[in-house]
């Protein structure tokens, strides 16, 4: 069945594992012109496009740059950019102000994210631990260890060590012998989500995949049963479930293969673009 006749009218896709190849280093991974040239085709024809990713602006941005996206959601719904052919990163990041509609950003005081993060380390003293906030990463650990080239200053999380302002997330990297003293810790007013199996990010609840997704159909005017997403991780689940169709890449994660609609090929052998051209073009 063509698109048009299954009615699907967006397309939303993760990054990572879904859209991007695998590569050596985070920084390494990457997106082939198949794949760009395949959703610039779909786009053509009318169905729009959504990046939807754990990825923050400073490693999300160049992405978004490459593909004719009608929206991109950053930090797994955190912050959501309704104008990306207009955007740059200098305005995703605070730096410059935005146009009422331009941006919406989904997050929680700085001060209060300064606070759980006091009492994990109370707890568990070698936590490694820090705060997302504006494409700056406040941390309690050399975050090179993870990512190349990233932003970060170090700090104890004490009382305006960190700027004041609306923090994205809190990232934590707990050892297996922290890991089940964490799962108790976590206050009522986060949740909690879990991304390849290893990096916790809390965040408001209201700061997903699934909520974001629902925020940009809205604003698109395009229904839910008429869009297709694709994931590999279980941070993708609710939002593949929430969707017309879900699509799995064949990489992904078996809770996601369990849960998903469909299942394509993975993300190496350009799964995304694969299904896009049997399906939509």
């Amino acid at each position: 069945m063509s698109g048009a006749r299954a009615g699907y009218r967006l397309v939303v896709a993760d990054l990572d594992g879904t859209l991007l190849h695998d590569g050596q280093t985070f920084e390494q991974r990457s997106i082939t012109d198949r794949a760009v040239a395949t959703i610039e085709r779909m786009h053509e024809r009318g169905i729009k496009f959504v990046i939807a990713t754990a990825r923050p602006v400073s490693t999300g941005l160049a992405f978004a740059d490459r593909l004719p996206a009608d929206a991109v959601i950053y930090l797994n719904g955190a912050l959501i950019d309704f104008d990306p052919a207009r955007s740059d990163f200098d305005l995703l990041t605070g730096k410059r102000p935005a146009e009422d509609g331009h941006l919406e950003k989904i997050g929680f005081p700085s001060s209060r994210a300064c606070e759980v993060c006091r009492d994990f380390l109370r707890e568990l003293p070698g936590l490694k631990v820090g705060i997302v906030m504006d494409d700056v990463r406040y941390t309690n650990f050399d975050v090179s260890v993870y990512w190349k080239t990233q932003t970060w200053r170090y700090t104890d999380f004490s009382d305006g060590d960190v700027p004041a302002g609306i923090a994205d997330k809190i990232t934590v990297f707990p050892d297996d012998e922290q890991w089940k003293r964490l799962e108790t810790m976590v206050p009522d007013d986060f949740d909690v989500h879990i991304s390849e199996g290893t990096m916790w990010m809390l965040m408001s609840p209201e700061a997903n995949k699934e909520h974001a997704l629902r925020i940009v159909c809205d604003r698109l005017g395009v229904p839910l049963e008429h869009t297709v997403t694709f994931g590999d991780d279980v941070i993708d689940i609710a939002m593949m479930q929430e969707s017309g169709l879900g699509v799995a890449v064949a990489n992904a994660n078996p809770k996601v293969l369990d849960i998903a609609d469909e299942i394509c090929p993975s993300n190496n052998e350009d799964g995304v673009a694969q299904w896009v051209e049997a399906r939509l073009l």
